[in-house]
């Protein structure tokens, strides 16, 4: 007796639906705040190193500055925080009914039950 693979008849199921460009751009931004906290955040972790080291100068921590960028930056483009996603789940939510009043002519997304929508 032979089975389909559940994978094939899964991923059917979970394709996700094309993105919104609203929901895009919310990604997008969402990413990049994720950038800018984990920059910050590298910052404070490497000022709260002790003393100058032998070969600590204006070059090398111009050096170390671009290359925190470049690991937040990697960082953020990869979700390691998952700070862009949960940015992202909790405007998300927010975002579709303002495009639903912004553009009527467009389908609007069923309420969640038990949620007050007349705000």
């Amino acid at each position: 007796m032979t089975t389909n693979p559940i994978s094939n008849s899964a991923a059917a199921i979970a394709a996700p639906a094309t993105p919104s460009p609203e929901t895009a751009k919310l990604k997008k931004a969402a990413q990049a705040f994720e950038a800018v906290f984990v920059r910050q955040l590298i910052g404070s972790m490497r000022g709260a190193t002790d003393g100058d080291g032998i070969f600590d100068s204006e070059a090398t921590k111009q050096f170390q500055d671009m290359a925190d960028s470049k690991t937040a930056d990697a960082m953020a483009s990869k979700g390691a925080l998952h700070i862009a996603d949960m940015l992202v789940k909790q405007y998300g939510a927010r975002l579709a009914p303002a495009v639903a009043q912004a553009n009527p002519a467009a389908p609007a997304k069923p309420a969640l039950a038990g949620k007050d929508t007349a705000k």
